[in-house]
Formats: C-alpha cells, sequence, structure tokens
C-alpha cells in the first residue's frame, strides 16, 4: 500500500518510482522465462502475434523489441500483476475494482535497442475518465546509458498533444511542439525488480539502449474499472459481440468487479485515427507514419 505523501506525488507529477516490488523468487522467474521467449525467437524471421522483432534480428543474433501481450504467455505474466505488492499499488492509485488494458515486455537489446518516441499513452486509447496508469516492472538494471524510461513531471495535468504525421496518427509528438520541454525530463532508474507508475496522460519516450546491457521493462497498463473505452463496444466497430466483450472485459479483471457505470470524467480526447500504415505495435506506427524522431 502506497503512504499518503507518495500517493500526493503521483498526483501531482504523474510518475513513482518504487523499488524492490518483486522478491527476488519473482524476478528469477519472469527473467528465466523471458529469455525462454528470446530463445525461440530465433527461429522466427517476421514478427509476429507474440514477436516484434527488431530490424536487426536473427537466428545467431535473437534481439526483440517487444514480446507481445505477456500476461496471455505465460501465466506468471498474469500472476504477477495479480500479486498483492502490485495489486497494492494499483488499488492506491484506481481504487479498488481494478482492469487491465494491455501489457507488453520491451526487451530492448544491448547496442542500439529501439527507441520509443515521446508521446502520451492516452492518445492511443481515451476512456471516460483519465484514472488509467501503466506499470513499469524492471527485469533488468535500468540506468542512464540502457534507454530508461523518461517523463515529463506534471505533463499529465495539461494538454493532450498532436500525435499525427503526414495526415494519420502517428503515436509520436512532434519535438518541435513548443509545448514540448525536453529540458525537464526525468529518467525512470532503478534496481532490478523495482517499479515505475506513470499516469495515463504523463508525457513519456525512451533512447535507444547504447549500452553494452539488456534492459527488459515489463509494462502493464491498467485502469479503474469505471473507465470505459470511447471507441465503444458495439460489434459494427469492433467486431465483438456482447458477449464476447463482455467476456473479454471479465478476463482482464485484476482485482474487484467490472463497473457497468461508466464515470464520466471532463477529459480531453482526440482519437486516434486515421491509422498508420502500419499499427501492429508502436514501434511500426511510429516508423511507418513518418513520425520525426526526437533521438536522432
Amino acid at each position: 500500500m502506497l503512504n499518503s505523501l507518495q500517493i500526493e506525488s503521483y498526483r501531482k507529477d504523474g510518475y513513482l518510482v518504487l523499488e524492490d516490488v518483486l522478491e527476488p523468487e519473482q524476478l528469477a522467474t519472469l527473467r528465466a522465462i523471458t529469455e525462454e521467449f528470446i530463445e525461440r525467437s530465433r527461429l522466427h524471421t517476421h514478427s509476429d502475434d507474440v514477436f516484434d522483432l527488431d530490424p536487426a534480428h536473427s537466428a545467431g543474433n535473437p534481439r526483440l523489441s517487444r514480446i507481445k501481450l505477456p500476461h496471455k504467455q505465460h501465466p506468471a505474466f498474469w500472476k504477477i500483476v495479480r500479486s498483492e505488492r502490485v495489486c497494492s499499488v494499483l488499488t492506491s492509485l484506481l481504487g479498488a475494482d481494478v482492469r487491465l488494458h494491455n501489457s507488453k515486455l520491451n526487451t530492448k537489446p544491448p547496442g542500439g535497442g529501439a527507441a520509443v518516441e515521446w508521446h502520451q499513452d492516452w492518445a492511443f486509447y481515451p476512456h471516460t475518465n483519465d484514472d488509467l496508469l501503466a506499470v513499469g516492472i524492471m527485469l533488468d538494471d535500468v540506468t542512464l546509458d540502457n534507454g530508461p524510461l523518461m517523463v515529463i513531471p506534471g505533463s499529465h495535468c495539461g494538454e493532450v498533444l498532436q500525435h499525427t504525421a503526414n495526415g494519420v496518427f502517428s503515436g509520436a509528438i512532434d519535438p518541435h511542439d513548443p509545448a514540448f520541454d525536453v529540458d525537464r525530463a526525468v529518467a525512470l532508474t532503478g534496481r532490478a525488480g523495482s517499479m515505475s507508475v506513470h499516469h495515463v496522460r504523463t508525457l513519456h519516450g525512451s533512447a535507444p539502449n547504447l549500452s553494452d546491457r539488456p534492459r527488459m521493462l515489463l509494462f502493464y497498463e491498467c485502469g479503474a474499472a469505471d473507465a470505459w473505452p470511447i471507441n465503444g463496444n458495439a460489434s459494427s466497430y469492433t467486431g465483438l459481440n456482447q458477449q464476447d466483450f463482455w467476456d473479454a472485459l471479465q478476463e482482464r479483471m485484476i482485482c474487484g468487479e467490472q463497473s457497468l457505470s461508466p464515470r464520466l470524467e471532463k477529459v480531453p480526447v482526440l482519437m486516434p485515427l486515421p491509422p498508420a500504415p502500419d499499427c501492429s505495435s508502436i514501434f511500426r506506427i511510429q516508423q511507418s507514419s513518418g513520425a520525426r524522431s526526437a533521438f536522432v
């Protein structure tokens, strides 16, 4: 459970770093499973529903940008987000009823692991209210030189910046946007087993990993159960009938119960459309849209 000062800091700055959230045994298990997935990726030559491959990936030198939806790939990843320590953080910030929106494991290999351009998660998935956040569980030591997550403190209280390029949703802001002040950026570093938290509207990004060490970071995007996705649940838009949509909500519940009363707040919303030519991951969205890089 977070204390009042930590909660106040999150509300003010839009992020937290919490040390030693994982027990050593939990960390060792997640690292071993992740290494097994990296070994499996040697047999793959193209990105698919599990692996997002780095352009330099090969059987002899496996390099992943991401393991997609790890909570669906191995039960240990679902178990960890529902563990007592992680749940206590989530409920302190989001209330008793918490639903998983998405998960991903960004592996960021050494010697050039891909950057993630500056963006706000809210631009990808607006909801009826913004009680959503992302936790990043550090499976490696995260330092200034291996591509740490960086945030702009207080940016969650401001506007939603444009995330478009060349007429499509780019999943990245223009680094020359006058509202973007990179000099205020804070790097979220910590020992393996620690955890970062950032608000869904917090502006963040991460540079390439130019060190000789990996930087594996396990992300869970979570929200209050009364925050409903604005893109709706009508089958004509989602392709899901009502039962399938309800089942999908239920299977994502981390703790508590799914609310049937969306909480409507006055929050700024820009829909993430039209789509980029390749919208299979944030890396492909940013690349295929021609987003301008802040890290060149």
